[in-house]
């Protein structure tokens, strides 16, 4: 059988039926994981850890004491504190750091909680900080649908192993687009719930308002199982949000309008909101084409496209890179060769231990950024810049509640292109930067927003559709999300061939 083509709904039911072990299940995953290193998915793992834990999930099945993701093995990205796993969030900085404790994502999903078996971590962009995965102490992680190119970022090993099946399910972190836009690149779904809605706990901070966890998976009905594992009030992250329980798959397979019984038009009643600012001048031909067919696709399944206005859309860009960097200086201050992380072994005096230390431990995005947020925090500029980005970040928000008084969702590209070549745009980082103007403004917002799979361009390569609620809306676009995903079938495609050698 092959394991990484199936569900986790498919894999839960061979499990519960003793078709299978979760023991020989996360082997499975760990031999493909073993014969596609070259993809650099992983940054740690730790197969008799993730061994042990897939025994005392057959022991829980065995018992009846299973839930419907006990067993299903999972990947961390590695911005997740895991104990007993090297939790380096991808930099020199934290390179040998092992966590005492589990972020709250990471223990809601473990065998203590929901059951699931941690294959490993997964690669990202240091800190969080990128759009390519380029920006990682260990090296890029590579997409399977074309080595030769970047996965995204921040998210990219997440969305790498869930595209080249070496595992069903991973996390990630979304702070600009760093769940959306890997998962784009990489033909593959996921979320980023309402800043809130996911504990941030245990994660190692960027932004901290605007850094939010979600899933990655194939389908937008694997990403609904993980939400109601994920989701919910954390006394330990003061920003996360109390709020009633809530099945996400509850709505999964209903007709949009609970009145209608017309089972060929699900999405009756369904108004989709199209940004006219997302199909402005700089989006690639290949990508618009293929989120016109997704459009006509959920007018089909009898949705209505009505054109909104986002005029504040461009203004995202400066805004965040006022806003992520300031937040990031003060995040990353705490990183000073004293208390915890990589210490210089070349210095006279504490001040210049400081020096070496963060010279040597940060990465240059991640130094380029520290810098950025020292100076708009700066005296004298602090009112010019940081206040100002506040400003514009409220009026953003406010345009996304104009938007949604004429529609349910919004619609549109993640990104104006698909993946770029490795180095391509390593030297230009507004180039890099511009890469991330469709999905800043969520963020900014604190709105949820996903990316689902729409089409390939014509080398091969993945376009994702991206899709933004209203606040707490995530179980509504899960469902819009699963009815289009029911009649197409770009989430089922899979690398022609991958680092596991396969055909």
């Amino acid at each position: 059988m092959n394991l990484h083509q199936i569900t986790i709904e498919k894999l839960h039911e061979a499990l519960i039926n003793k078709e299978l072990s979760s023991v020989e299940v996360t082997n499975y995953f760990l031999n493909r994981m073993s014969a596609s290193t070259s993809l650099n998915a992983f940054i740690d793992v730790q197969p008799e850890l993730s061994l042990a834990q897939a025994k005392q999930a057959d022991l829980l099945i065995a018992q009846g004491n299973h839930g419907k993701l006990t067993g299903i093995p999972i990947a961390h990205k590695d911005v997740f504190v895991t104990k007993g796993w090297k939790s380096t969030a991808a930099s020199k900085m934290l390179g040998n750091y092992m966590s005492p404790f589990d972020a709250t994502v990471v223990e809601k999903l473990g065998i203590s909680g929901s059951g699931m078996v941690c294959l490993g971590k997964t690669n990202m962009d240091e800190f969080a900080m990128g759009s390519s995965n380029e920006n990682s102490a260990f090296g890029p992680a590579l997409n399977p649908w074309n080595t030769q190119y970047v996965p995204g970022g921040s998210s990219g090993g997440s969305a790498v192993a869930v595209a080249a099946g070496l595992t069903l399910a991973a996390t990630g972190t979304d702070t600009g687009g760093s769940i959306r836009q890997p998962a784009a690149f990489c033909g593959i779904t996921g979320i980023k719930p309402t800043y809130g809605r996911v504990s941030r706990y245990g994660m190692i901070a960027y932004a901290s308002s605007l850094d939010q966890a979600g899933p990655m998976a194939k389908t937008a009905g694997e990403c609904a199982w993980l939400m109601n594992a994920i989701a919910g009030k954390d006394q330990r992250d003061s920003t996360s949000i109390e709020r009633a329980s809530e099945d996400f798959t509850e709505k999964l397979g209903k007709n949009w309008d609970s009145s209608s019984s017309t089972s060929s038009k699900p999405l009756q009643g369904l108004r989709i909101g199209v940004p006219k600012e997302f199909f402005a001048q700089g989006l690639n031909q290949e990508v618009k084409t293929a989120i016109e067919q997704a459009l006509k696709q959920f007018e089909m399944l009898g949705a209505t496209c009505v054109e909104v206005s986002l005029p504040k859309t461009e203004l995202s860009i400066p805004v965040y890179y006022v806003l992520a960097p300031a937040e990031a200086s003060s995040n990353l201050s705490r990183y000073d060769g004293v208390r915890y992380g990589y210490r210089s072994e070349k210095y006279k005096d504490l001040a210049q231990m400081y020096t070496h230390s963060r010279s040597e431990g940060f990465g240059a995005e991640v130094k380029k950024r520290i810098l950025v947020g020292t100076y708009v925090l700066s005296q004298g500029y602090y009112d010019a810049y940081y206040l100002q980005a506040q400003k514009i970040r409220r009026i953003i928000a406010q345009d996304f509640q104009t938007a949604f008084a004429q529609c349910d969702v919004l619609m549109g590209p993640v990104a104006p292109d698909v993946a770029w070549k490795i180095g391509e745009k390593s030297k230009d980082p507004i180039a890099m930067y511009l890469e991330d103007i469709f999905t800043l403004s969520a963020n900014l917002a604190g709105l949820p927003a996903m990316s689902l799979p729409c089409g390939f361009n014509q080398i091969g390569l993945p376009i994702g559709l991206q899709m933004i609620g209203n606040y707490f809306k995530e179980a509504e676009m899960l469902q819009v999300a699963d009815h289009y995903q029911v009649v197409t079938d770009w989430h089922l495609k899979q690398p022609l061939q991958n680092a596991v050698g396969e055909k």
